[in-house]
């Protein structure tokens, strides 16, 4: 079967993949978003459904106010003697730890910390068994054998490759290949130069021999819709074929802008005579490409409207880091998400009520009812483009001096614009229109027609602009300074991709 790359669209960096039997499981990076470590399942490599997070309580993954693109790190999934484990770095936080499960669903077991430092841990069980720690940190990968019951580091931390020449050597996932150990990492920076690099050795602590055609992925330098690839991982299919995920980025135009996040892409491997992988098309990696000689399995298609009926939000709901738990509720007005603002804004590093989904696709229609009586001036609610708190649209209905007012605001580093409009009382439908280049923004009231009230450029929101690690999100949210905040009732939301 032909397949069309990213397999996992939108804000999903670093992959990592295990399989057990004839099921694959991913895990992607989260920063600071919570619920932490998305995971996804697949039969067939091509068709993924995400089916939890790997961190889903503040003892898990405490995010405090860390820093924008800080938080969790490139986690690494292996599967070993019926139980899952799951290694990542929390920047910023208890540092380098894994979580472990029999159910990849969950729940997760608490934190093990390791004390190793660096960032992107991962993990070898090797046949004899010992199980293995590697690390990038100081312009090098460095590994020790850790209890895996306690984390505790049984050897020193040592030096086991710098990598092939390439800026920031990082996320090494070591293999053992018909008895040899195969260390691959990422080199050149999560950017344009990025690339994928491949060392082996006759002992895990080497001394390793670079791959003589390294890198063995790249898209680099090239005329191609999919840039910045790298970060991948391997895996064995049931067949015997071999197979890589990997992060990439499509950017809308030219100069080079994207805004979607670093997603999940996918590629065959070959080897050589001589025992050395290649990725996809002769290193390179393709929107359109031949796909594992694996069943087709599909997973139902998610419906385009939330309606908020159910007891818990759905897996593609997430927070800006830990929410108070007062901030929001799905029990105070059955049917309706109910946020309660807090004075922690859009515009800063904390926790404010914030309910967003990951932009996925170019084109969508993203569409939210709302009831909103804001009884105290600065109270406000709405919808927002988020890339961080420097960089984000906000469509929101708010109170100031008096009069409730619909506002369309863009704040683009230190500046920020404006629209505002009065707003009657009742129900209203917000609307932003994504488009590859720009977000259209409107409302409309039960009583009126839909009024177009801005829009904004999708590349000011890029990360070449905004910077970061992270993607965008399309959120609800809530502000208020007065301790009794008025509540925002969302009836439903809407995402809906255009093809």
């Amino acid at each position: 079967m032909q397949f069309i790359n990213p397999v996992i669209p939108g804000f999903h960096p670093d992959p990592s993949i295990c399989r057990v039997g004839d099921d694959y499981y991913l895990v992607t990076s989260s920063f600071e978003y919570f619920p932490g470590v998305p995971i996804f399942h697949s039969k067939d490599l091509v068709h993924w459904r995400q089916i939890g997070h790997c961190l889903t309580t503040e003892d898990q993954l405490s995010l405090g106010n860390v820093r924008s693109s800080g938080g969790i790190y490139a986690p690494t999934l292996r599967y070993h003697k019926g139980w899952f484990y799951m290694a990542t770095t929390n920047v910023g936080g208890i540092g380098n730890f894994y979580v472990k499960t029999m159910n990849p669903e969950g729940p997760w077991s608490k934190p093990i910390q390791v004390a190793q430092d660096g960032i992107d841990p991962s993990l070898l069980f090797d046949d004899d068994g010992r199980v293995y720690f590697q690390s990038a940190r100081n312009g090098g990968i460095y590994q020790c054998e850790i209890d895996i019951e306690t984390g505790s580091m049984l050897t020193e931390s040592r030096l086991i490759w710098t990598g092939s020449g390439g800026a920031h050597p990082e996320a090494p996932h070591l293999f053992k290949i018909n008895g040899q150990y195969y260390l691959m990492i990422a080199e050149g920076g999560t950017e344009y130069g990025h690339m994928e690099t491949m060392a082996r050795s006759d002992d895990p602590f080497g001394p390793y021999e670079s791959c003589p055609h390294n890198p063995i992925l790249s898209n680099r330098s090239m005329d191609s819709k999919i840039q910045a690839t790298g970060h991948a991982d391997l895996v064995q299919a049931q067949d015997g074929s071999w197979w890589a995920v990997c992060l990439g980025i499509r950017p809308v135009s030219y100069p080079y802008r994207h805004h979607l996040g670093r997603e999940v892409f996918l590629a065959n491997v070959t080897w050589t005579a001589d025992g050395w992988p290649m990725v996809g098309d002769c290193g390179h990696i393709h929107p359109l490409m031949e796909g594992p000689n694996l069943p087709e399995v599909h997973w139902p298609e998610k419906p385009v409207r939330d309606d908020f009926n159910q007891s818990r939000l759905g897996m593609e709901w997430t927070f800006l880091r830990n929410p108070h738990p007062s901030c929001w509720s799905l029990e105070e007005r059955p049917g309706y998400l109910v946020l309660h603002g807090n004075s922690t804004s859009l515009n800063d590093i904390g926790s404010p009520a914030f309910v967003g989904r990951r932009l996925c696709h170019f084109t969508s229609h993203i569409r939210a009812a709302m009831e909103f009586e804001p009884l105290h001036d600065g109270e406000e609610a709405g919808l927002t483009v988020y890339m961080n708190e420097k960089y984000h649209y906000d469509l929101a209905v708010r109170r100031d001096e008096g009069r409730k007012v619909v506002v369309f605001r863009r704040t683009v580093g230190s500046m920020k614009v404006e629209e505002r409009l009065d707003c009657p009382e009742g129900v209203i439908e917000l609307q932003i229109k994504a488009l590859p280049e720009r977000f259209e923004v409107s409302f409309r009231t039960m009583d009126s027609k839909r009024v177009e009230i801005g829009w904004g450029e999708t590349h000011l929101l890029s990360t070449e602009v905004a910077s970061g690690f992270t993607g965008v999100f399309m959120a609800m949210y809530a502000v208020s300074e007065s301790e009794q905040a008025t509540p925002a009732y969302f009836d439903w939301f809407d995402y809906e991709p255009v093809n």
